[in-house]
Formats: C-alpha cells, structure tokens, sequence
C-alpha cells in the first residue's frame, strides 16, 4: 500500500511522502505517519521497479582558489559560531595546494564517467551534481532536473558507510533542496543505500593492496614484517555509537565501524588469496593489519575514533614492523583528507620511523567502480530482491529505506531527511 502526501500543510507541519519508500519531510513529523509505518512494516529493501528518470550526484564540495577556502569552511562549520580567526587555522590544508581541494574536480569526472556507463547500458537516465557545502550546491542540480523535466530522481552520496555525515545528512541535504526549490509534491528523490560492501567498490582496493604487497616483494621486503592500516575518517564516538539503526548492537563504534571492519577484513582475505594464487611469488605469509582512523577535529575533550593512523605507525614501526600500507577504505576519491592527511603527514610518519610507507589508490573514476554504481542505480530500477543482490559482507546489502532512528546527530537531533523512517 503506498500513502502519498507530499506537500507542506498550512501550518508546514509533517509531511509523508510515499511511505512504500519511507520518505518524509516537515518540520515536525505527523503522528499519522508513525502509525502508518508501523501498520504497514514498510521494508527496508525496495524489491519493486521503480521509473526513476534521473540520477543525483550529491558531494561533499571543495573549495577552488584562495578566496574560496574561508566562505567553503564557513559553510562547513554553520551553526556552530566558529570565528574566522580559527577557521584559518584549519585552513593551511587548503593554502598548500592553492586553495584548491580536489574533490570537484574529481566529482566532475565521475559525473562524467557516470554519465557515460549509463548511456553505454542504455538507461536514459541523465545524471546531474550538486554538492553540500560549494558550488554547485545541491538545490541547483535538484532545480535544474525539474526544470528539464525530471520527477522521480534517484540521489547517489559519494559516500559509502553509515553515519550523521556520511549518510542521514545527505538525506537531509535533499529534504533541504525540495524545501529550497519549493519542490515537495512536485518531485521524488530516494537515495542509493550505503554500499561499503558492493563489489565495484571493494574491488580497486583489492587491487590496490595486491599492487602494493607485490611491489614491497619486489623491493625484497619481507611481508611478515609489513602492516596494512586500513583507514578511514575518524568521527566523535557519540556519532559513531548511533551510526545504523538504533535497534541493532553493533560493538564499540557503532554501524560505521561495524562496516569498515568486515569490508577490510574481506579486502585483506581476498588480496592475500591472489598472491598467493600466483606460484611465482612463493610461500605468502598472513600479513597483519588494522582498522584506523584520521582527519579527526573539535576539542581534545571529545572522544573521537582511535587510534590515530600516526600513531599506529608509529607503534608498529617500534613493534619491528619494516613498512605500511595505507589503504583510505573510507574514501572514494583521493581529496583533501587523502593528500594531507595521508600523502603528506603519514607519510612524514613513516619517513620519522624509517619505515617504507606506499599508500593505495581510491576507487576515483576507476571503470569496475563506476560500472558498480550503475549496477547500484540498476537495481532499483528493476526493484532486484535484496536476496539477489551481490554484496561482500553478511552486513549487506544495506537498507534503501533507513530505519528509525538511524544515525542521528548528536548535536542538533533529528530533521527532515528523504528515504527513511522518521524519526
């Protein structure tokens, strides 16, 4: 049964949008609804076509010269009444390389490629971006596909695990942009589920670990003595306590560690099964690794994810270990967080510790990861059983539909979000 009623009320209270879909917006969520989703046990997979039009990019968003870096953190820090003065404290990433984060340009190339994939298979489907925090901001690309005649649109995060901002905030952010653009009732959006676990996204890092193990074999380093840190951006635990829905014990870190663990499990287990499918290479040994996190911020009082990727190296470099590999399991393309906090500063730990220090690529614009996400795209146009869809986890895959209470923000509660069950 699907319920659909997407427009404001006069007094703009709750607003329920296609509950088979469990989407919603409204400053405040309507008892109705509630009821409705209960009585109705909307599911969390979609298994039923679905004449999606047009896809969404939504990103991150970069700054693009000097003069943008101070207004792009402004608006990543809004409503937090941080000064400038601390602002561009923050901002020395940025200036290194020119005020120039690389993200858009990245985003640019995966629309492209995107863009690309889907005509190949013939889908039609045009696909626009928008980003969060610069230019293009996300109500523009919202705007600019209904004004070509979009209404049923399905939003892709270039963000692959569960938390406040790497997953319920984009939702939020396209709840935003139909309030912005005077949307609701007008168009759709549903959002792509987190895909950790996807085969197009797991495969360039099992790639890149496998290149990189090779090349350290090459260099005559023992694999014994080696260390893959596999990482990701840290998060306050609070957050991470309430990544996923709220109904599951997820271990410490929530959700979001939850999947970066199983992920970097099979990544690891899948490398080491193709080395040592190669006879050339000899005897293979089980090489240690560990989940870390980095890029963590906010006061030195709040507890964030631990440990640190620099002290990690540094720990395992007095361990005996002889070199790291650095896989950003946690990123899609190679932006800021990667050049600096990797490229550059654990680096620099590894260069201090006299260790070797090679880092893996990110799935970028790599063709087994965009073909991936098109199959992503495809499975909820053609409602594919959650049974027959391929993940690499026993965690996947994730839901379409969020459940309650998944991923709230500590800091400013619930709002209204798109595909998902309030609150």
């Amino acid at each position: 049964m699907t319920i659909t009623n997407n427009k404001l009320d006069e007094h703009g209270k709750a607003v329920v949008v296609d509950l088979v879909d469990g989407t919603y917006a409204g400053e405040q969520f309507a008892r109705a609804a509630t009821d409705t989703a209960q009585q109705f046990a909307v599911p969390g997979h979609v298994e039923q076509p679905v004449a999606y039009d047009a896809v969404i990019l939504a990103g991150f968003g970069g700054p693009e010269g000097q003069d943008d870096v101070i207004p792009f953190l402004r608006n990543v820090t809004r409503g937090r009444g941080i000064p400038d003065e601390r602002l561009e404290e923050v901002a020395h990433h940025y200036r290194h390389f020119g005020g120039v984060s690389p993200i858009n340009e990245q985003n640019r190339q995966l629309q492209k490629a995107l863009q690309a994939e889907a005509d190949r298979r013939g889908l039609g489907l045009p696909i626009y971006w928008g980003n969060r925090n610069w230019d293009p901001y996300l109500p523009e690309a919202v705007q600019q596909a209904y004004d070509d005649g979009h209404r049923t649109v399905l939003g892709l995060a270039t963000s692959a695990y569960s938390s406040f901002s790497s997953c319920r905030q984009y939702r939020e952010d396209f709840a935003k942009a139909l309030d912005a653009t005077g949307l609701w009732g007008e168009m759709r959006i549903d959002k792509v589920g987190q895909f950790f676990d996807s085969p197009g996204f797991v495969a360039p890092f099992v790639t890149g670990v496998v290149d990189a193990l090779r090349d350290l074999i090459a260099r005559g380093s023992d694999l014994a003595t080696a260390r893959v840190l596999f990482a990701t951006h840290s998060i306050p635990t609070s957050d991470a306590e309430r990544s996923g829905p709220r109904d599951v014990d997820w271990g410490e870190g929530g959700a979001y560690a939850a999947q970066h663990t199983a992920v970097s499990e099979v990544i690891m287990a899948k490398a080491l099964a193709e080395l040592r499918a190669d006879e050339t290479l000899g005897e293979i040994p089980d090489v240690e690794w560990q989940l870390v996190y980095q890029s963590r911020s906010g006061p030195p009082t709040q507890p964030w994810l631990e440990p640190d990727i620099n002290d990690a190296i540094a720990d395992h470099a007095t361990a005996g270990a002889t070199a790291i590999v650095m896989v950003p399991v946690g990123f899609v393309s190679d932006h800021m967080e990667v050049m600096w906090d990797l490229d550059t500063e654990a680096m620099e730990t590894c260069e201090e510790h006299g260790v070797i220090g090679l880092r893996v690529p990110t799935p970028g614009v790599d063709p087994v990861y965009v073909s991936g996400l098109i199959d992503l795209v495809e499975e909820r146009l053609t409602g594919t059983a959650k049974n027959d869809r391929v993940r690499e986890t026993e965690l996947g895959p994730w839901y379409d539909v969020c459940r309650p209470g998944c991923c709230e923000n500590v800091r400013a509660g619930f709002k209204p979000a798109i595909s998902g069950l309030q609150p």
